[in-house]
């Protein structure tokens, strides 16, 4: 068990805290007011942004959802339709934003368990007829990878050339939302660019497992990233001496990412220890990047009782719809630290649900 007071935080690498060559990149970053463009941090993170990505351009922008959404209606006129996956985060947790803050209408296509949506279904989503008006014209389709309600799935490149053949065909945008980017490229052995290049847009985060404390980032042709900072000046999303943040995300894009071979390993041998106890559901060889999703077989807990039996033990795990249990390593994660994640599971298996929960 761990220490009294100590908790080990595998609910999400959201988690992570900043580096100290990050912290020394605060302290001595040169500041101006972003609003106006004359942050030359900000300037310096969106060009090596945009760099990395093989795109035009990039903006910087407080969060995921607010990468994502900014992206969704520069791509999209009120009134148009997008598909997106039934599983993917802009669908399920991003609150419906482009519905209300832009009148777009989402259309959910069945996301298959590796998170493809398959082209077959994106072609069933389209109107039948797009000169129709009662028919929301289709604009753009969103894919998500890794996928994290799958697991931290990686959309094959096959798939992804695939699915850019048939929005060009469709005269579809396609937008990736890669939180988790730079995972996924780890996992494919590709640089980042590689899968950019089959969308339109994409956005990814700084503060995953990167490590850096906030920011995301939007990266596109120049003419697009030019309606993204509209639309973020409009949600509120304007900051003044952003280098503070882009000094972090700097580092982050420079020193963090072959790391996350790191995480996707500790992952790996956190899902063949979990596998081998009794009373869990998981398949280890579905573990590619960070993330492990598990189930509860054991009758004697529900997935509420379980969480709360583990984290009184010093573990934090989540819960990641209908009755998944979801574990993410990153930089604060360690090798004893999975021992002892391991360790806190096997105990609790053993002992049961807390008395009088």
């Amino acid at each position: 068990m761990t220490k009294p007071g100590r908790q080990l935080e595998f609910r999400s690498d959201t988690f992570t805290l900043p580096t100290p060559s990050m912290m020394a990149a605060i302290a001595r970053a040169e500041l101006g007011d972003d609003v106006y463009g004359e942050d030359p941090t900000v300037r310096r993170l969106e060009e090596l942004a945009a760099e990395t990505l093989g795109k035009e351009a990039a903006c910087l922008v407080p969060s995921g959802t607010m990468a994502n959404l900014t992206a969704i209606l520069s791509h999209c006129p009120r009134g148009a339709k997008i598909l997106v996956g039934d599983e993917s985060d802009i669908y399920v947790y991003e609150a419906g934003g482009a519905s209300v803050c832009g009148g777009v209408v989402y259309e959910p296509v069945p996301t298959q368990p590796d998170g493809r949506l398959l082209v077959e279904d994106l072609a069933r989503a389209l109107p039948p007829d797009p000169d129709d008006p009662q028919f929301a014209p289709a604009h753009l389709i969103c894919l998500e990878s890794p996928h994290n309600r799958c697991g931290g799935l990686v959309l094959p490149l096959d798939y992804l050339q695939e699915t850019w053949n048939f929005a060009r065909t469709a005269d579809l945008a396609v937008h990736l939302d890669g939180a988790r980017l730079f995972n996924a490229a780890v996992a494919l052995g590709v640089p980042a660019a590689e899968i950019a290049r089959h969308a339109d847009s994409v956005q990814f985060c700084l503060s995953k497992g990167l490590s850096g404390p906030v920011g995301s980032v939007v990266a596109g042709e120049g003419i697009f990233i030019e309606r993204v900072r509209r639309w973020r000046k409009l949600l509120g999303g304007g900051m003044r001496q952003a280098g503070i943040i882009a000094a972090a995300g700097i580092v982050a894009l420079e020193e963090m990412v072959d790391r996350l071979a790191d995480d996707h390993s500790q992952a790996q041998r956190l899902a063949r220890g979990l596998a081998l106890l009794p009373g869990l559901l998981l398949d280890p060889a579905t573990v590619q990047t960070n993330v492990v999703l598990f189930r509860v077989t054991d009758d004697r807990f529900t997935w509420r009782t379980f969480l709360q039996a583990t984290r009184a033990a010093g573990l934090r795990l989540s819960e990641l719809g209908r009755g998944r249990i979801r574990a993410v390593t990153h930089s604060g994660v360690g090798p004893a630290d999975i021992d002892e994640a391991l360790a806190i599971v096997d105990e609790v298996l053993r002992r049961g649900p807390l008395e009088g929960i």
